[in-house]
């Protein structure tokens, strides 16, 4: 799986993000970004890790709530956000789960697709998910993105 998501654009590294309980493989160096967000009522620090290869944004940002309870409408709430960043209706509902996640209504994998700020047209895939308290979204959007790159990236996440 891994040799056919290869290109001389995509340099495939396992990433561990530093109290995230992820893993997965992104194929470029990421950037951590950090800021203070309310999500679900309750302000909470959101870790991003980031990345652009073969004109694709790869992503993927954890925060942890501290309540079960707020994992429902803060899934719900990063999938709206998702959409709305895109000026996307809906986004399309996937199958597939998460390995390691725990279960909830609102987690899901899904097709995204809608245009930038900028009127750019942009497509690609979006996971969310939850470990307990905390939540993930797993993001790739570009133009047209390698459908065999978001497999082998989308595959690769894993919650522990």
């Amino acid at each position: 799986m891994l040799l056919a998501g290869c290109s001389l654009a995509l340099d495939w590294r396992e990433v561990r993000p530093a109290d995230t309980g992820a893993q997965l493989l992104l194929p470029c160096k990421p950037a951590s970004h950090a800021r203070e967000l309310t999500l679900a009522g309750q302000k909470v620090r959101m870790v991003l890790h980031a990345c652009r290869a073969a004109d694709t944004t790869w992503a993927v940002a954890w925060a942890e709530l501290g309540d079960p309870g707020r994992t429902a409408p803060a899934l719900a709430e990063l999938k709206s956000s998702a959409a709305a960043n895109v000026g996307a209706s809906r986004l399309q509902p996937l199958a597939g789960r998460t390995p390691g996640e725990t279960p909830n209504p609102e987690s899901g994998r899904y097709a995204v697709s809608g245009r930038l700020p900028d009127g750019q047209p942009v497509q690609g895939r979006l996971v969310l998910a939850a470990r307990g308290p905390a939540v993930m979204q797993a993001t790739a959007l570009g133009p047209r993105p390698d459908e065999t790159a978001l497999d082998t990236f989308f595959d690769s996440l894993r919650l522990r």
